[in-house]
Order: structure tokens, then C-alpha cells, then sequence
């Protein structure tokens, strides 16, 4: 059961009910760790605008999600895994793709280099090594793209940090965790 209590159309305020609202317009349905996050209205607009400028980069949706799979399992954040398995089978990813993401890598080359240093950004909290940086970059990826996977781990990082915090209600398929090699 969650910590912190699930805000709802039913229990919103006027302020809440107008984010929940916009919410349910662009995605079909309010997730709980929205839910959660319009407990401070200023906290979901904060995440709404950051979530809605990093999804209007360069990295496509595959890219995107697979940085939020390795950073969730990462983080062993069990409800941030379940959702973005579901997102990921929407946006394309396979499977056994989700399955590489989670341990750090993908079966696409180009989308390795960018999961790889996602991982190591989260693994080591930004402090990467001038090879991991120059990985990327002979990927293919630009400057701002570059720019853009560190975004996406950061804000990947504060779900993660919301949704094992307060223990929200996993409102998705729930995906267990990988088990993490030694």
C-alpha cells in the first residue's frame, strides 16, 4: 500500500483535478505515481514540463525508453520497471530488447552506446569516465543528444526516487526485478 496517498479525480482539489485532467487527456489514464505527485501541484507541474521538454528531444521513444528500463532496474525501482515494460512494448521494444535494456545494454548497436552510458551516468551518479563519454559520442550521438540522455537519467532518477519512496500501488503489469549479477 502506498505511502503517500493517490490523488484521484474524486479526491482532487480544484488545482489538482485541472492536472489530472490534462494528464488523462494526453495519456488516456492518470498512473498513481502521477497521482501521487499531484499531492504538491507545483511538484507535477515541475515534472509535466520536464517530462513533456525531454519528449519533445531528439532521442526517439525507443532510445527513451530503453534509458528508463536500465535506470530502473538500476535503481531497483520495481514500479518504474513494471511501467515502462508497458510503455516500451507500445513504443515497439521487444521482449528480450526490454531484457538487454534492463542489464545495461541493447540489441541495437547505436542504441548500446546510449544505454550503456545511461547506466554508467546512474551507476556513478554523473561521474563518468572520459571513455564512457567518448563511447557515446562515436555512437553517433550529438552534443545535445548527449545532453538529452543525461536529462533522461535524471529525470528517470527522480521517478524512481518517488515511486520507491512512497511505495506507490503498481497500477501497471507488474515486472519483477532482474536479478543483479555479482
Amino acid at each position: 500500500m502506498s505511502r503517500i496517498s493517490i490523488v484521484t479525480q474524486e479526491t482532487a482539489d480544484a488545482e489538482q483535478k485541472a492536472l489530472l485532467d490534462a494528464v488523462q487527456k494526453k495519456l488516456g489514464g492518470v498512473p498513481n505515481f502521477l497521482g501521487i505527485l499531484a499531492q504538491s501541484p507545483d511538484a507535477l507541474k515541475a515534472f509535466l514540463g520536464l517530462y513533456g521538454i525531454a519528449e519533445a528531444g531528439q532521442l526517439d521513444p525507443q532510445t527513451r525508453e530503453r534509458i528508463a528500463l536500465t535506470v530502473a532496474q538500476g535503481n531497483s525501482c520495481e514500479y518504474c520497471v513494471s511501467a515502462h515494460t508497458a510503455i516500451g512494448r507500445k513504443a515497439g521494444l521487444t521482449g528480450d530488447e526490454m531484457k538487454a535494456n534492463r542489464a545495461g545494454t541493447s540489441q541495437d548497436a547505436k542504441a548500446a552506446a546510449a544505454v550503456t552510458f545511461a547506466r554508467a551516468l546512474n551507476d556513478n551518479l554523473g561521474d563518468v569516465t572520459l571513455a564512457e563519454f567518448n563511447a557515446v559520442r562515436e555512437a553517433g550521438y550529438s552534443d545535445a543528444q548527449i545532453v538529452e540522455i543525461i536529462t533522461h537519467v535524471g529525470l528517470n532518477i527522480l521517478t524512481n526516487l518517488i515511486g520507491k519512496a512512497s511505495q506507490v500501488d503498481i497500477d501497471f503489469p507488474k515486472v519483477s526485478l532482474q536479478a543483479q549479477a555479482a
